[in-house]
């Protein structure tokens, strides 16, 4: 079959369908997609809420529980314990199938009517406001993280220890403010630093020591921005800067961003891997239009946060474990064969379900556990599920969905956006592809404006301390303004999900003392989507390396002088390398391809 050019039936714009794509279609037995890849990705983002909780009563035992559904959402809720327990039963909550109506409104309907677990997590100690979370000691608002012991703030992180404030990170300890950091010991304010210790202000650097306010250096150490230091002088200049004074702290942190724009950027981070295009990715082989793969992907296509040896899949947000494939329009699943469906776990041969558990052959199922052949949580026969389900793939084509935007909804399409259980500002769509409410309404989604917190708050943000030394304990008694929220405002001055005021807990105030650090002034959300900015967006452009020879093109006022000689060898020729990049034009950094990049570096 031959390339073809659509266009997509969300914002209108063009894309393409490979003749590749068409065999993954396909192969699994559905028809190709109708939204272009990105309004796809939005699509299915927009069913994951990681982080935004509040407080309900569990309908089953009446005990007050943490839920990411709030109290104006039309579902059932049930605290973790009470949902896994025998003390109910997710077939019960059977319906036949309707063919005088079209299939999301029943399937709806479902949602509305099987109970659902307030939270996700397992295995934790000692821990609470966690969700999607596992292996957790000592934890406090934790989210999408496994394997941590004593560490507060965190998001995307796996087996780190004693650290907070973190965004995908792994193997550390003693760490706070880091985004995208692996193997790091007492480091902090970094991003994409590699097995360094006792650093701060770093930017893709790797195997470095006692460095500060660097960038893209390779085993060094006594380094503040980028020039190197004998180790007593060293102390003496880092000493200086006294980082525990927050009006330090902000000089340092504005410094560093302008000093980071003068060191040219890789065009893509991509580790040990082979044949793949995106960002983020490592091991993987055969991998086009990726983000954040970690873990042996193979055969993979518009796929976010694979974690785990995911092959032979399109268009997946959160997946993971081995034996998971061919996955198509798929949100946070493990196992083989699912398609169109949310949080479906070591399930083989799944549709358009939500929430099903260790089961096979489901259709339009919500809650199920250790099930087969089951279509709106009813049970069938093998034969009459065979016969049911062409049925109903045909009676979807014939009587379409359409939502209030007028688009349509035949078998092929992933859950409509006016069906989700949540506003689009809390799940993790607004942190990738953020919106303003009239954005977002505008668009066919929800939105969900604050609730009341009637805070006392005790401590404006202007009155705290400047330096941590002189924090008293009974800092931890205080409620403190979050610097995004104007006293006496009804909204904050942020699109961050701001809480308007936060606490400072005791084993935070401790590690701050420890690492010489002032109190934050931000609310922990705030405080995380100022880290994910330094996240590139999931989308592509293609473009040439920015090496002109001898120096870098001039972007911002800045312009970078090589090194060392490059691939290209004329001194004064400029790269002919082209690639396919996060980075827009517009942006200010210097982009070089992966050779003249590690020129530089290495």
């Amino acid at each position: 079959m031959s390339r073809e050019t659509r266009s997509c039936q969300n914002c209108n714009n063009n894309f393409t369908i490979e003749p590749e794509d068409f065999k993954f279609y396909e192969k699994i037995k559905v028809p190709p997609p109708t939204w272009c890849p990105e309004c796809r990705m939005v699509r299915r983002t927009a069913w994951r809420n990681e982080a935004t909780v509040y407080r309900r009563k569990c309908e089953l035992c009446g005990r007050d529980t943490i839920s990411v559904y709030s109290s104006d959402k039309p579902f059932k809720i049930y605290c973790r314990d009470c949902w896994w327990s025998d003390r109910w039963e997710p077939i019960n909550f059977k319906q036949n199938y309707d063919f005088s109506k079209p299939f999301f409104n029943q399937f709806r309907s479902l949602m509305e009517a099987v109970p659902h677990s307030a939270l996700q997590f397992e295995n934790v100690v000692n821990s609470e406001y966690l969700n999607h979370a596992a292996n957790i000691k000592n934890g406090y608002l934790v989210f999408a993280s496994h394997d941590l012991d004593n560490v507060s703030y965190s998001r995307n992180a796996t087996f780190v220890k004693d650290s907070l404030d973190i965004d995908s990170t792994d193997r550390s300890e003693f760490c706070y403010e880091i985004f995208q950091c692996v193997k790091d010991f007492k480091v902090s304010f970094s991003g994409y630093a590699e097995e360094c210790r006792d650093s701060g202000f770093l930017f893709d650097c790797r195997n470095c020591n006692n460095c500060v306010a660097s960038v893209a250096l390779r085993n060094k150490s006594y380094y503040i921005f980028n020039e190197p230091y004998s180790k007593e002088d060293f102390i003496s200049k880092s000493a200086e800067l006294d980082l525990g004074s927050f009006k330090n702290l902000q000089k340092a942190k504005s410094d560093f961003g302008l000093h980071i724009l003068k060191y040219p950027r890789r065009f893509a981070t991509i580790r040990n891997s082979v044949n793949v295009i995106g960002n983020n990715i490592y091991h993987a082989k055969n991998c086009f239009f990726c983000f954040d793969l970690t873990g042996d992907a193979e055969n993979c296509k518009y796929c976010l946060t694979l974690s785990g040896p995911v092959k032979d899949s399109y268009d997946v947000v959160s997946a993971a474990y081995s034996g998971t494939e061919l996955l198509y329009e798929m949100v946070s699943c493990i196992g083989r064969r699912l398609s169109f469906g949310y949080k479906n776990w070591h399930c083989n041969e799944v549709t358009l379900s939500e929430d099903c558990h260790s089961s096979n052959d489901l259709l339009a199922c919500v809650g199920l556990r250790n099930k087969s052949y089951c279509i709106l949580n009813k049970q069938y026969t093998k034969e009459e599920y065979m016969e049911l389900v062409p049925r109903i793939v045909k009676h979807m084509d014939e009587m379409p969905y359409v939502d209030q935007k007028g688009r349509v909804y035949k078998y092929g399409e992933f859950f409509p956006p006016e069906l989700s259980p949540f506003a689009y500002n809390e799940t993790i769509a607004q942190e990738y592809f953020p919106l303003s409410k009239s954005e977002a309404l505008a668009k066919g989604y929800s939105w969900k404006d604050p609730e009341p917190r009637n805070y006392e708050i005790t401590l404006k943000t202007e009155d705290l301390p400047d330096h941590i030394k002189d924090v008293k304990d009974s800092i931890l008694n205080e409620i403190i303004q979050c610097a995004h929220w104007e006293l006496g405002s009804s909204t904050p001055k942020c699109n961050e999900q701001c809480t308007q005021a936060f606490k400072i807990i005791s084993q935070e105030l401790a590690f701050l003392r420890k690492m010489n650090l002032p109190l934050p002034r931000l609310c922990p959300n705030c405080r995380h989507y100022q880290r994910i900015r330094q996240r590139n967006p999931l989308k592509l452009w293609h473009r040439r390396c920015e090496c002109e020879g001898q120096k870098s093109k001039i972007k911002d006022q800045n312009q970078y002088t090589n090194t060392a000689d490059h691939i290209h060898h004329t001194k004064d020729q400029p790269c002919p390398n082209e690639f396919e990049t996060t980075y827009a034009p517009e942006r200010p950094e210097i982009v070089y391809c992966e050779q003249c990049y590690l020129r530089e570096v290495v």
